[in-house]
Parts: C-alpha cells; structure tokens; sequence
C-alpha cells in the first residue's frame, strides 16, 4: 500500500512523537547549533536514535520522521560539518530504515524525509533571498530523495514564501509532500500571515496535507479550525504539538506541561488525518494516542 492509498483510507493516521528532545531525554547531547543531528556523528548517539525510531513504531506509530531536520549545508556550516550534508542525511534514513525493518506489525510503515527553514524556525524575518531558497532547499530534497523516503515532510514553517518554494521544489520529485506551519497564539503563521493565504496558494500544488505544529498543544485547535474551513472538510489535515520551549543553548527545554493523557484530550478532538507529537512529546504520548484513536 502507498502512503496516498493509506491515507485515504478511514482511519487516521499515527505520526511520531519528537525526536530532538528524546535524545537529550536518553542522554544525548543536542546543543546548537547542531542540534538533533549530534546523534549522527557517532555510533552511541546512531543507536539511541535507532531505539527512539523503534519505540515510536511500538508505540503504534504509522510514520515516523527521519532525524535530518539540521542535516543541511547551511545547519552544519557553523560547526565545520558543512560537507556532511549528504552523508549525515544518508546516516539518518538508513538508521529509521533500519527500525522499521527491526519492529514486526501487521500495518505498513512509511518514512517522512523531514526538512524545516534553513534558517531558525522561530525568526521568518531570517527567511532567505528566493534564490537562496531555491538552491539550498533543492539540494536538501534531492538528498532526501536519493537517499529513499516515502514522503516529504516540510514542517514548523514560518512563511508561506518559503513553504511555496518548498512544496514546488518537493513536487517535482513526484513524492506525496506535506506541509506544516508554526504558528503564534492567535493562530497566524510567525510571519503574520494566515492560514487561509497558506492554503490558498498551497493546494494547487498538490499537497497531500497542510497542517500546524510546534505550537502549545492547546493552541492549535484554532489553526485547525482555519485551516479546516479553507481546504474543506475531506482534505487531510495534519497536526502535533509540542510541550516546553525554544532554547538559544540547548534547542528546547522540556517540560512536560502536558502528560500524555492531557496531550490525547487535546490530539484526538483535532480535525485531521495524521496526528502525532512535537518537541518534547514522547513514545508514551504516541502509545496514548493510539490506544485513545482505537476507541
């Protein structure tokens, strides 16, 4: 089954929960500016990684997300990595290859091949030249690509100029693309601009979903509601949401403002077809929700 025939099936679909936060959770460190992509320098952190992947499979995730949201040029220039753009990519998609392979299930399994702003996902007044989009959000997609993903994840984006260039670069290598937004406490995207703007210059080119994470979980009902009216009720909808804070040190502080059956109270009254956790959730979140979709 593809990743299009399954999501139009009945059901909903299961993301995983972060990835970022769990490998400092299990240890691993993950100060800037390399972030979740410290994990893929080393064999120790490669193994806490592949575990992580494998836990969210178990937990009943449908999808899961490939650790390569620093794994580009511009991400690994500050600490001299800038060359390993292609290889740590490669690292990371064989890693969640890997535990797929490793977690039996009677349902397919698909890989997200995760990609976010070049710049801090939190700042769209960092959002490069249209050039520089083009040329460094190519080369990322291509890796991606080359590398075996099912689907193209562009997620916690702050603009619609960058998330346009994205999905149209996406598009073209014939995978199913999703996009995602961040968005502030009133419901806009970081830059200001709405949701309803997003979906209209989105949907004609072929997304397979448009949908809002990264923010506190209570705040994305609201979003949703937007993004519901503007797509229409049978489009798919995407959502998860996070449970602490950025961090200029360390990328995020959890704190586990929302246990998991809190998180699932919210999650499952979302409007959407793929639900599952950002920064902060965990494996347990994912079991929750599966446990709570299944009822």
């Amino acid at each position: 089954m593809t990743f299009l025939t399954s999501l139009s099936q009945p059901r909903q679909l299961i993301l995983d929960g972060a990835t970022g936060t769990e490998l400092n959770r299990r240890g691993v460190d993950t100060g800037l500016p390399l972030w979740s992509a410290n994990a893929l320098l080393n064999d120790h952190g490669a193994g806490i990684l592949q575990n992580i992947h494998e836990d969210y499979l178990r937990a009943g995730a449908d999808i899961i997300t490939t650790n390569t949201f620093r794994t580009h040029r511009r991400a690994l220039a500050p600490s001299g990595n800038a060359h390993l753009a292609l290889k740590l990519t490669r690292r990371a998609v064989e890693i969640a290859r890997a535990a797929i392979g490793n977690v039996k299930s009677d349902s397919q399994k698909f890989l997200a091949g995760s990609i976010s702003t070049l710049e801090d996902c939190y700042r769209p007044d960092l959002v490069p030249q249209d050039e520089v989009l083009l040329d460094e959000h190519s080369d990322r997609i291509l890796d991606l690509i080359e590398c075996g993903v099912d689907l193209i994840l562009i997620e916690t984006i702050n603009s619609i100029r960058e998330a346009v260039i994205m999905a149209k670069l996406a598009g073209f290598t014939g995978v199913p693309v999703i996009v995602s937004f961040v968005c502030d406490r009133d419901g806009k995207i970081l830059s200001g601009e709405t949701l309803t703007e997003a979906a209209g210059q989105l949907l004609p080119l072929g997304v397979s979903a448009i949908g809002v994470n990264c923010g506190p979980t209570p705040a994305l009902a609201k979003p949703l509601a937007e993004l519901q009216v503007a797509c229409g009720h049978d489009f798919p909808l995407i959502a998860y949401g996070n449970i602490g804070h950025a961090d200029e040190v360390t990328g995020w502080i959890n704190t586990d403002s929302e246990n998991p059956t809190a998180y699932c109270e919210h999650a499952t009254r979302w409007p959407v077809k793929i639900v599952g956790g950002c920064c902060g959730t965990t494996p347990e979140h994912i079991h929750q929700l599966n446990i709570a979709l299944k009822r």
